[in-house]
C-alpha cells in the first residue's frame, strides 16, 4: 500500500481517556510546562523487551563434504545452526505474566525472553499466535513483583487526545516519546484482518512493535503496530491497535485457548460508494452493503436480506465492512447483538446470534502424495470454519491449507487458500474424491481453481 509515495511499514522486529474526561487547551505558561513524568512513572515498568529467536540446522553442501573428504579423510557431515532473531516490545496486561506483542515479532519464533524495566530477563512461553489481529500472548515463567497495566476505553478517545508511545525504537532501550491521536478507525491499513486502528503522530519506529500507546492516566488505549515510512524510520504517522481488541485477545489466553474465536456472519458485505449511496436513498456513502446472505446462517436466521445496509453494531456506528467486522468481532461467541439496517429507506433493528462458523462438512485433512501436481499440498474440506479461518468466500470444494517448500505442489504454482473447484472436467467435493481422482494419474491435468475470488483454468502435463 502507498501513500504519497511512503511504504506501508509493519514495526517489523529489528534483526540482530476515560468517560467524564475535561480537555481543556493550556491556558498559561505553567501549564504548557506540565511534565508526563507521572503518567510515564505509572505506565513504564509495565512495558517490556521482547526477544526472540528461531534456531535453524543446516547441513554443509556436498562440494564442503567433498573438500574435508580430501583433506581430512571420512568424517561426517556436521551440521551449522543459523540463527533468527526478532526484537520488539510487549506490555504486562496480567500480574500473573501474561504479556501483549505484536504477532509478527514473534512469528516463527522457538525461544523467546523478556526483559523488565528493572533489567531482569525471564523465559517467555509463545501461548497465543492470532496473526489475524497481529497479536500474541507470552506467558512468563514464575516471576514476582510484575507491574500490569489497567486497559483504558479506546472508544473514549477523540482526535486531538495526547498521548504516549512507550517502546525499545532500534533496540536503544526504553523510550517514550509524545503526541496526539491523529485519527481513530482507520481502515484499509493493511496490516492485519481487522484493519482499525488509532492513528498517532507520536514518533514510533522499528522495535517499537508491541509496545504501548498510553492515554494521560497512564492506561493503554493501544498496541502499536505499524507506520507509513519511505526508510523505515517514523515520519509521525503510526498505527495501534486498540485496546478494545487487545482485551478480546487476553481473555482468550485467560481462558487456556490458544486460538481466537470469533463470531460468524453467514453473510457477505461490500463498502458503500456515492453510486450505490444515490441508489439506496442514503445521505451519504457509509454502511456495510449486505451482498449476500448464507442458507441458515446468523444472518439469515435474523431475517438480514440482500441489499440491506448495516449502519450499527450494538449502537455503535458503523462505516464500511471492515467497521462492522472490528465491532461484530468484539462481541464474542454467545448471546445475541442487535444490528441496524437501512432496508428500503426504514432502519430496523435485527437481534443476530452470536455463534462459531460451523465445520460441516469435517476438514478431513489430506498430505498428498504420489506423482500428481498437488503432491506436497495439505488440502481439507471447505467449510464455513475453514473460510473464517482463512478468510475465504468459497464454502465449497477442496481448500489447500499448507503446500510443503520444495514440493511438486509448490513448483506448479498452487497456494495456501486456493479453493480446488474441478479436475479434467468433474466437481471436487471432497478431499477424499481429490486423492482418488489425483492416484488414477493422468496425461494432462486441468485444474479449476478459485484464488481471490477469481476463478481460473490452468492445464498441465502428466
Amino acid at each position: 500500500m502507498r501513500c504519497a509515495a511512503l511504504a506501508l511499514v509493519p514495526l517489523l522486529a529489528l534483526s540482530i481517556p476515560a468517560g467524564g474526561q475535561t480537555r481543556a487547551a493550556p491556558e498559561s505558561r505553567a501549564q504548557v510546562q506540565l511534565s508526563f513524568s507521572p503518567v510515564v512513572k505509572t505506565a513504564a515498568p509495565a512495558v517490556v523487551n521482547v526477544y526472540g529467536a528461531r534456531v535453524e540446522r543446516t547441513r554443509r553442501s556436498a562440494g564442503m563434504d567433498d573438500f574435508f573428504r580430501r583433506f581430512f579423510g571420512d568424517v561426517p557431515s556436521m551440521p551449522r545452526d543459523r540463527v533468527q532473531r526478532s526484537l520488539g516490545s510487549g506490555v504486562i496486561l496480567d500480574a500473573s505474566g501474561l504479556v501483549v506483542t505484536n504477532h509478527h515479532v514473534v512469528a516463527e519464533m522457538t525461544e523467546v525472553k523478556v526483559a523488565l524495566s528493572d533489567n531482569r530477563e525471564i523465559e517467555a512461553e509463545i501461548v497465543l499466535r492470532d496473526p489475524r489481529t497481529d497479536l500474541a500472548v507470552l506467558k512468563l515463567k514464575p516471576t514476582q513483583g510484575l507491574k500490569a497495566l489497567e486497559l483504558g476505553d479506546d472508544d473514549a478517545l477523540e482526535v486531538g487526545d495526547l498521548v504516549l508511545a512507550i517502546g525499545n525504537p532500534f533496540g536503544v532501550g526504553r523510550t517514550v516519546t509524545q503526541g496526539i491521536v491523529s485519527g481513530l478507525a482507520r481502515t484499509n491499513v493493511g496490516v492485519s484482518d481487522y484493519g482499525y486502528f488509532i492513528q498517532t503522530d507520536a514518533a514510533i519506529n522499528p522495535g517499537n512493535s508491541g509496545g504501548a500507546l498510553v492515554d494521560m492516566h497512564g492506561r493503554l488505549v493501544g498496541i502499536n503496530s505499524a507506520i507509513f515510512s519511505n526508510s523505515g524510520g517514523s515520519v509521525g504517522i503510526g498505527f495501534a491497535i486498540p485496546a478494545a481488541m487487545v482485551k478480546v485477545v487476553l481473555d482468550s489466553a485467560r481462558a487456556g485457548a490458544n486460538t481466537v474465536r470469533r463470531p460468524y456472519l453467514g453473510a457477505s458485505l461490500q463498502a458503500v460508494n456515492q453510486e450505490l449511496a444515490d441508489g439506496l436513498g442514503l445521505d451519504r456513502p457509509t454502511g456495510a452493503l449486505v451482498s449476500s446472505v448464507r442458507d441458515r446462517g446468523p444472518a439469515d436466521a435474523a431475517g438480514l436480506k440482500r441489499g440491506d445496509v448495516v449502519l450499527e453494531v450494538d449502537g455503535r456506528p458503523v462505516e464500511d465492512p471492515d467497521a462492522f467486522g472490528w465491532r461484530f468481532a468484539l462481541k464474542g461467541t454467545s448471546g445475541e447483538v442487535p444490528v441496524t439496517v437501512n432496508r428500503g429507506g426504514t432502519r430496523r433493528v435485527l437481534t443476530v446470534k452470536l455463534q462459531l462458523a460451523p465445520e460441516i462438512p469435517a476438514r478431513d485433512q489430506i498430505v498428498m502424495k504420489g506423482r500428481s501436481p498437488f503432491a506436497g499440498a495439505v488440502i481439507v474440506n471447505a467449510s464455513p470454519a475453514v473460510a473464517e479461518e482463512m478468510q475465504l468466500e468459497a464454502h465449497e470444494g477442496v481448500v489447500v491449507s499448507d503446500v510443503q517448500e520444495g514440493s511438486l505442489a509448490a513448483r506448479v504454482g498452487l497456494q495456501k487458500g486456493d479453493v480446488l473447484l474441478a479436475l479434467n472436467g468433474e466437481k471436487i467435493g471432497s478431499t477424499r474424491e481429490l486423492d482418488r481422482m489425483a492416484r488414477a494419474g493422468a496425461q494432462l491435468w486441468r485444474i479449476t481453481i478459485s484464488r481471490g475470488g477469481q476463478v481460473m483454468t490452468t492445464v498441465l502435463g502428466g
